[in-house]
């Protein structure tokens, strides 16, 4: 509700010289995977490009000389939105992505005051940024949570209580858009042992498997 910060881990061990341990990883660029995808379906939810009901197509597709493909290589046919979403699967996303424009999703993620990381062979970004292919740090991303916990308005990260700017908060989508994510996220498969419909949140495997990402509310 305020954007304090009540714990942050940096690392495992602050000490071990081996393996850099000192280094603050909530400030380090990584590719964030699947956890940037609800933001794609707040998006065209808030663009009137889709609804949680909206039917899409899972099914092998091309767009150029890129080919998405699902985690698990397999296809469902066709899926709600808010079906695609919860099996986090990543063809229909790609498409909602496709429609909004991938610059376009950047800016608005850039607007709402995240730090986004593109290579730097240059040129448009393309479709891949919807399945990780960007930076970001887990500071910035889970400030876009943030703003998607609280009905689409954004607000700074303090980590001393009462800090921070008295400057309005940028809006990341409106009310209904995230409601529509925070309410499938919660409808998800729960964590192992957790009660289900307690949790709206989302998983990410960053590119090459070098990070597990799970950021929820």
């Amino acid at each position: 509700e305020t954007g304090d910060i009540r714990a942050s881990v940096g690392g495992v061990d602050y000490f071990a010289a081996e393996r850099s341990g000192s280094l603050d990883l909530t400030r380090a660029l990584r590719s964030p995977g699947s956890a940037l995808k609800p933001f794609i379906y707040a998006l065209a939810f808030d663009n009137g490009i889709a609804h949680p009901e909206t039917m899409l197509e899972d099914r092998p597709a091309r767009y150029g000389i890129y080919v998405p493909e699902n985690f698990d290589m397999t296809f469902q046919g066709m899926v709600s939105a808010r079906k695609a979403l919860q099996l986090s699967l990543n063809v229909p996303a790609v498409e909602l992505l496709s429609a909004l424009g991938p610059q376009r999703f950047l800016s608005r993620l850039r607007d709402a005051g995240a730090t986004i990381a593109m290579p730097k062979e240059g040129g448009a970004p393309g479709l891949a940024v919807g399945l990780g292919g960007l930076g970001i740090t887990l500071q910035d991303l889970t400030r876009l949570y943030v703003g998607l916990a609280r009905g689409g308005e954004m607000a700074p990260l303090r980590v001393r209580a009462g800090g921070g700017t008295a400057e309005p908060s940028p809006r990341l989508v409106d009310p209904v858009a995230a409601w529509y994510v925070a309410d499938t996220l919660l409808g998800a498969p729960p964590p192992l042992n957790a009660a289900p419909g307690r949790i709206a949140y989302k998983t990410g495997t960053s590119y090459g498997y070098r990070d597990a990402w799970a950021v929820g509310f």
